[in-house]
């Protein structure tokens, strides 16, 4: 982890108080993207600038009202590809749903659904080597997403809870679309078959699954079989953590509700 000086933090918030771009600082300054952002907000915040700077509400805490839908999404990315971090030096603890750069429509709704869960608090991007980290503040983490613990989400229990799972069960393509855009793909398989003499290739689209964890992978598959898409377990070797969905029908039905990752 590196640590910057307050004198780079000090020329940075100058030229971010004149009007200058938070890339455009970031790069003049050395300075990754992120940490730009996050001291741009700090010192909102401590002027008083930000919406809800002060005293961000919660759906959980204070009845805040909450997008389902885009938390349904937020959730399964989070259980896929996210984590929960809180530094000593930062009082506010962060989720991260890291997203690679081959996909970028996907890293754009994982920004749009984390500012439709969480308004009045920073939402930023942190440039990593093939992705970007998508990240937001909030003291209410733990509150909306009580799966965090210690450890490997696959080496822990994960349940959800039954306000959760009342979201999920409004809202079970956006979940499972989140799903897919974490730990998921849709890819070609081609095979042969003798026609006339004449051996012919086939194509045809599947959809795939993979996490490590019984409990994440019981949620997806559930989930699936609630909205009537056939599912089967792929083990290669003997770890069973793969889940496919290769029949017709139900590839169809994830094509209307899913598609390819963009």
């Amino acid at each position: 982890m590196n640590f910057h000086g307050t004198d780079a933090r000090h020329k940075a918030i100058a030229q971010l108080r004149a009007g200058a771009r938070n890339a455009d600082v970031a790069r003049a300054l050395d300075l990754p993207l992120g940490t730009v952002s996050y001291w741009l907000h700090m010192d909102r915040a401590r002027r008083g600038e930000c919406p809800g700077a002060h005293n961000p509400k919660c759906p959980r805490c204070d009845g805040r009202e909450l997008d389902t839908a885009a938390y349904a999404y937020l959730l399964a990315l989070y259980l896929g590809d996210g984590h929960i971090i809180q530094y000593s030096a930062h009082r506010v603890p962060s989720l991260m749903i890291a997203c690679g750069d081959d996909w970028p429509g996907l890293m754009d709704a994982c920004e749009a659904a984390m500012r439709a869960v969480f308004p009045d608090n920073s939402v930023c991007r942190v440039r990593k080597t093939g992705c970007h980290n998508v990240k937001v503040y909030s003291k209410h983490l733990w509150c909306m997403f009580p799966q965090h613990g210690p450890g490997k989400k696959h080496e822990r229990l994960i349940m959800l809870e039954p306000w959760q799972q009342r979201i999920v069960d409004e809202h079970p393509w956006d979940f499972i679309r989140g799903l897919i855009h974490s730990d998921g793909c849709r890819i070609t398989n081609w095979t042969t078959r003798m026609v006339g003499g004449e051996r012919k290739r086939y194509e045809y689209p599947r959809y795939f699954f993979s996490n490590k964890s019984d409990d994440i992978r019981r949620l997806f598959s559930d989930t699936l079989t609630k909205v009537g898409v056939q599912w089967a377990v792929l083990a290669r070797g003997s770890d069973p953590f793969n889940i496919s969905v290769a029949r017709k029908a139900s590839v169809a039905l994830m094509d209307r509700h899913i598609g390819p990752k963009y």
